[in-house]
């Protein structure tokens, strides 16, 4: 019998989709208020919704070279193209198979900070002199002032700041026709009961790269670098399902 892992998709309820059974809706769910459905429904969403987001890769993380045929049409020659290698080329990975080592070396620093202030301020003054024998009154003096000020200051920061060094052995999963590598690795690292994984992908110019195989991450295009943990200290760093639960219904 085979067990379909549960995934948070798979948590989600499906409201939209009718009972196969059954065309009526049952007596639970007759007697059930519509607010408390929603609510439940709303539980469900926000307990089963995944407490990070993974880096999606973008290619397989490992390919196997190809194979070299063992019985070559005869030529009538002694050279064979099929499994050539020149005797003295450089041993630059060039081939689906080869592998070279990414040293990660990625640093970035990135701030921003905004300071806005406006001010506006306006006085308004009125004098009427006082005016008599107006039929049989008197009007007195009468002065009228006003003012009104209008003071806005805003200020905003922000620093991020990020610091990634390692070594990875990847291969080499497909030649572009422009001769650039395709790579893509994984490191997984196991110790008791928790783990850590390392993916790495990304597209290698083969003038980059240096002797012993090396290149630098900061020479990859396209790289995309995942490091995750596993086991109870990965555990101990996310917050409980019932907390993410009132997170994602509270208002406020």
């Amino acid at each position: 019998m085979n067990r379909q892992q549960v995934t948070p998709e798979h948590c989600a309820v499906d409201a939209t989709q009718p009972n196969v059974g059954s065309r009526e809706p049952s007596a639970a769910m007759r007697g059930t208020p519509l607010g408390l459905l929603l609510l439940s429904l709303a539980l469900s969403a926000g307990g089963c919704a995944a407490p990070r987001h993974d880096v999606i890769s973008n290619t397989p993380t490992t390919a196997r070279p190809e194979p070299v045929a063992t019985v070559a049409a005869p030529s009538g020659a002694i050279f064979r193209a099929v499994n050539y290698r020149p005797l003295f080329e450089d041993r630059a990975p060039r081939y689906v198979g080869d592998i070279l080592t990414i040293q990660i070396n990625e640093k970035l620093n990135a701030s921003q900070s905004a300071n806005s202030s406006t001010e506006k301020k306006s006085d308004v003054s009125t004098a009427i002199p006082g005016v008599s024998g107006v039929l049989g009154m008197k009007i007195n003096p009468l002065a009228v002032t006003g003012s009104t000020g209008n003071t806005f200051d805003g200020k905003g920061e922000t620093t991020s700041s990020n610091l990634f060094t390692g070594t990875i052995t990847v291969t080499v999963t497909e030649v572009l026709a422009n001769g650039n590598l395709v790579v893509a690795g994984e490191k997984q690292i196991g110790i008791r009961r928790n783990s850590e994984v390392l993916k790495v992908t990304g597209v290698v110019n083969p003038a980059q790269i240096q002797p012993g195989n090396i290149v630098s991450s900061t020479q990859v295009a396209d790289v995309r670098i995942d490091y995750r943990g596993g086991g109870y200290i990965e555990e101990a760093q996310i917050q409980g399902w019932l907390g993410r639960v009132f997170n994602s219904v509270l208002p406020f």
